[in-house]
């Protein structure tokens, strides 16, 4: 609850802070639930690429790429390794897939021509045909992209990668993934935060760091919370929807700084709408896709 203890709305007005608390209120007015044309086209909502996807770890990819074509991107293709063409086909035949010529890890540098947005990383792996891969494709991008799980964790290893990382792109790191980014660790959360605004200035970056009220820090050094979500959320996946999500929206030629905000509040609110059906619990990730919607 936020409750008025009697400060002069002169005073807020004008007091500087770096901190925002995101709620449906700024979600209403931020027109990015907007209704459709009615003469719009597939071609009208972008056509977003998915990279990512191990074996034994396809699902990660199937759980993404729905939840991109939940969050109303136009086109849709999925890049994985071999072994997951079959899969992919069968359950979501909406995607259209980019096997990998590799059966088992993605190993090709993809065309990016096509496509209007990115995100890399869910169930990828860190083989070093892979590690190539991601170094090949941060290099030929000039457009912020989405990184999550195993892309974070590469650059962890590879931290010379941090430099090569487009400007204004979306890393969605949990803490310990945080950790491994810094490669130090923090011994309260407002030490944590204060990492947090060093690393998106330095690197010049988003960095959602996920987690009750997750905290998105911008380069000019603000931090947005968020209002939505609940513990039913922490369970396997949940990443994974909410990269499709962020992409999706990058697609449709959102603004990454919106995008990372608008995201992640309908992120959490689906989540907490399944939550509400099925009891914390009992929530699984697919849950949270099947309550998208705005």
């Amino acid at each position: 609850q936020v409750i008025d203890i009697g400060l002069l709305p002169e005073y807020e007005q004008a007091t500087d802070t770096p901190y925002f608390y995101t709620n449906s209120t700024q979600i209403s007015q931020s027109n990015l639930s907007r209704s459709r044309k009615k003469y719009a086209h597939k071609g009208s909502y972008g056509h977003a690429l998915l990279v990512g996807g191990s074996y034994g770890k396809i699902g990660a990819m199937v759980l993404s790429a729905k939840a991109c074509l939940r969050s109303g991107v136009g086109l849709l293709t999925v890049q994985i390794p071999r072994c997951g063409y079959d899969i992919l086909q069968t359950s979501l035949p909406e995607a259209m897939v980019l096997p990998d010529w590799h059966w088992m890890v993605n190993t090709t540098v993809p065309d990016i021509s096509p496509y209007s947005a990115l995100g890399i990383g869910p169930g990828m792996g860190k083989d070093s045909l892979t590690l190539q891969m991601l170094i090949g494709l941060l290099s030929s991008i000039n457009q912020p992209v989405v990184l999550d799980a195993d892309a974070l964790n590469l650059i962890s290893e590879n931290r010379d990668l941090l430099d090569i990382i487009p400007k204004n792109s979306i890393l969605t790191p949990h803490p310990k993934e945080f950790q491994r980014l810094l490669g130090q660790n923090w011994n309260n959360d407002y030490e944590k935060l204060g990492l947090l605004l060093d690393f998106a200035q330095k690197h010049q970056v988003i960095i959602c760091l996920k987690g009750a009220h997750t905290a998105i820090a911008f380069p000019d050094r603000t931090i947005h919370f968020n209002s939505t979500g609940n513990p039913g959320m922490a369970t396997g996946g949940s990443g994974d929807v909410l990269t499709g999500i962020l992409t999706g929206l990058l697609a449709q030629g959102t603004p990454p700084k919106e995008a990372a905000v608008f995201g992640i509040y309908q992120h959490g609110a689906a989540g907490d709408r399944a939550a509400q059906k099925c009891t914390q619990p009992a929530l699984i990730a697919s849950d949270i896709i099947n309550e998208m919607g705005w």
